[in-house]
């Protein structure tokens, strides 16, 4: 994982660029002012701060479409120039309208780094700490931050502080900025394969993963290329194959799913259990109480039953998959074996007549990257079968003679197989359904009776097997579209991704049931950010601070003003940095839902108290430490919670096809939503006053506490292809509940 978290760290200096112009400006526009005159103009003062705000919601309007277009390092690499050129206008700025169109540059690669950096990093992360990874851009945004006002600080003590040197410094790290997106930061997997280009994929995937087989890697970006469609779920019983389960409900015997071991004669069997409906599924995973609670998304109660199903201490992997490498673990480092392999039980009948080429080369993009091969070779080995031996070239997937299944692991516990079975069409005659399965364990069933005693690899003797459960979602394969399907192909044919790279992000795909449910809680989460009153309370924070003493005690130093503002808001900066810290550490454990959940309400209560020492009388001293101490308690909470999150979640839940198109949507609420704060904030003061403020922050804060319960899932530790799978069928779940 060390080349994914290297190359997060890169993207996430972009945000730290953000920080540093935006303390930069903080304090530079103190010299500004007296340069050109600016007291008398309050909207010229203003519109030199706001200039950057307004190039990056331009910017926003079309980077989502141009990155879905052009890829996510292009757009990052014109990010570092518009920091450089940027900040070189502003060293140079001889007047104030080139100091406008400077800070108008500087906006404009403020507003591609902080829409492209997360979606960069979810793509690029594993699922195991992608939470952690996408947590850097709020900690390096804050670093930048403390250590601009340091800087800043350090030139105001001089006796004539110059504000072009101060604005013109950022393009030092700039520079470092542009150099690592260059030389360093590779094109992100998940757009390469949208666009077909396997090979570059694969490479990039090798570099991330340290490792040369990256086969379950691809196969998952390359399912990953859906928007929509029909999905199911159901449940397994996974458990040897010579063994009877006369306690469960199995299916007929064509639709099991045998897992074969390294040595011959090793090998279990996957039979489907009918009749569960997706309610059920969950109810009996102790989501009950969720499901009970009036108005709660169906869709949170399906990705908490998710993480309910999660076995205890690895029993599963230990026991009946010691050596299947990913297939089935809950981390996501532990090493393959690629000898495993899944397959169908192999059924009676006729061959499949193949229509693909046999000396198709791994290099050959334009061939179909799964094409259904049937050598007179298998035929010698194997006998005849449904569904002759199909491969996934680039190394996703290698299928032996005779197979009609494919499985590989895909990080979080979570396993990718496919399925191809035989139906009776309208006219009678059979037909073949090609169908994608998505894995995920639940736990040893409890009562089952024990498997039959083997040897596993590695092991000193025979033990005793237990049947696991495992939740399915199953669902149409990305590369066997409808389009396809109604040409009645003969075996599992596909077409390649290139193919799908020619629609491109189509408006129509952002009203899929799916896309639609997740831009709700995307847009949802950045509008409620924004005005749970963080802009008011940093607004505040430097009065406060000065209440409490600080500003007294700074003077006596011998410390201007004009210092003792910025020294207060280094301060106020690095107390943010431990409290990000914790949260970068508690978003893969926890979980995002979680750690909002936890964090809203001292948001709350801080605000509260803050309401209420300000309407209530009390002594000078306890005034300032009980504002302070509130102060502090919300910048620290709100970084680790509704800072971070929003961005991570929004970089999660939307499909890859489409999800620089959707993140530039949230990207562009953000933008607004900080606008109409900014500006709204002197108006509201004058308005209600300090306590009306913050008592409307404190009710925003409630709205969204129950805005998050009610519709916002867990997605810790789920490959984002799973995601997005999952939204789409707790959309539909959502709005079957609601016909009914």
């Amino acid at each position: 994982m060390s080349g994914a978290v290297w190359v997060a760290v890169a993207a996430a200096v972009g945000n730290l660029l953000q920080g540093w112009d935006n303390a930069t400006i903080a304090g530079a526009v103190l010299y500004i002012k007296r340069e050109f005159d600016l007291e008398s103009e309050p909207a010229l003062e203003g519109l030199i701060v706001a200039m950057s705000l307004i190039g990056a919601t331009l910017v926003t309007t079309c980077s989502g479409a141009i990155a879905d277009w052009l890829g996510r390092r292009p757009l990052l690499i014109i990010s570092s120039v518009f920091y450089f050129a940027g900040g070189l206008v502003m060293l140079w700025s001889p007047n104030v309208y080139v100091l406008l169109l400077a800070r108008f540059l500087d906006g404009l690669g403020v507003g591609l780094a902080v829409t492209l950096v997360p979606l960069y990093i979810s793509e690029t992360a594993p699922p195991e700490i992608r939470g952690t990874l996408n947590t850097l851009p709020q900690f390096t945004g804050s670093a930048g931050m403390f250590m601009s006002y340091c800087m800043v600080f350090g030139m105001s003590l001089m006796e004539s502080p110059s504000w072009r040197l101060m604005l013109g410094v950022l393009s030092v790290p700039s520079l470092i900025y542009f150099v690592l997106m260059v030389f360093f930061l590779p094109e992100s997997p998940r757009w390469l394969v949208s666009k077909g280009r396997m090979h570059e994929a694969k490479k990039v995937l090798q570099k991330l993963c340290g490792r040369e087989d990256v086969s379950g890697e691809m196969a998952l970006l390359v399912e990953g290329l859906a928007v929509g469609g029909e999905a199911s779920l159901e449940e397994y019983i996974i458990g040897p194959p010579n063994d009877h389960m006369d306690d469960q409900d199995i299916s007929n015997e064509k639709d099991q799913i045998k897992l074969y071991g390294a040595e011959q004669g090793l090998s279990w069997v996957a039979r489907p259990i009918s009749g569960q409906s997706a309610v059920g599924l969950v109810s009996r995973h102790g989501s009950v109480a969720s499901q009970n609670v009036p108005l709660i998304d169906p869709l949170v109660t399906l990705f908490g039953s998710v993480h309910e199903k999660l076995p205890e201490g690895g029993s599963m992997r230990s026991m009946l998959f010691p050596h299947f490498g990913s297939m089935f673990s809950v981390g996501g480092n532990q090493p393959r074996n690629e000898e495993w392999d899944v397959e169908s039980v192999a059924r009676e009948g006729e061959d499949y007549q193949s229509d693909a080429g046999v000396g198709d080369s791994d290099d050959n993009l334009q061939s179909p990257l799964i094409s259904r091969q049937a050598t007179s070779l298998e035929r010698d080995l194997v006998p005849p079968a449904h569904g002759s031996a199909f491969s996934m070239r680039h190394g996703s997937l290698v299928q032996g003679p005779g197979e009609a299944a494919g499985s590989t692991g895909i990080g979080g516990g979570w396993q990718l197989a496919w399925k191809w079975s035989d139906k009776e069409g309208p006219d009678g005659k059979k037909e073949g359904e090609f169908k994608r399965i998505y894995l995920h364990p639940e736990a040893v069933t409890s009562g089952s009776r024990r498997g039959s005693m083997v040897s596993l690899p590695g092991g000193e003797g025979p033990m005793n097997v237990e049947f696991i459960q495992a939740a399915a979602l199953v669902s149409q394969p990305a590369l066997y579209p409808k389009e396809l399907l109604e040409q009645h192909p003969i075996g599992p044919a596909m077409v390649h991704p290139a193919e799908t790279a020619v629609k491109g992000p189509s408006w129509k795909d952002l009203f899929e049931p799916g896309v639609k449910h997740a831009l709700v809680v995307g847009v949802g989460l950045q509008i409620l950010q924004q005005f749970s009153g963080i802009n008011g309370v940093l607004y505040y924070t430097p009065q406060i601070l000065e209440q409490a003493g600080v500003g007294v005690l700074l003077s006596n130093l011998g410390i201007s003003s004009a210092s003792s503002s910025l020294l207060i808001s280094a301060l106020t900066t690095l107390l943010m940095l431990p409290s990000i810290a914790i949260a970068m550490r508690l978003m893969d454990i926890a979980g995002r839902r979680s750690l909002l959940l936890s964090t809203i309400p001292i948001l709350i209560a801080s605000l509260i108290i803050l309401v209420l020492s300000s309407v209530i009388s009390m002594g000078s001293v306890v005034h300032a430490v009980i504002s302070t101490v509130s102060v502090v308690l919300y910048f620290c909470f709100f970084v680790m919670g509704f800072g971070p999150v929003p961005n991570i979640l929004c970089a999660e839940i939307f499909p890859t096809r489409v999800r620089g198109l959707c993140i530039a949507i949230c990207a562009l609420t953000f933008w607004i939503g900080d606008i109409v704060v900014t500006y709204s904030l002197p108006v509201m003061l004058k308005s209600v006053g300090l306590a009306g403020v913050f008592g409307m922050y404190a009710i925003v804060c409630l709205i969204s506490w129950g805005f998050v319960f009610m519709k916002v899932p867990e997605t810790k530790g789920m490959p984002l292809e799973v995601i997005t799978e999952f939204f789409s069928v707790g959309a539909k779940q959502a709005a079957a509940a609601r016909n009914n």
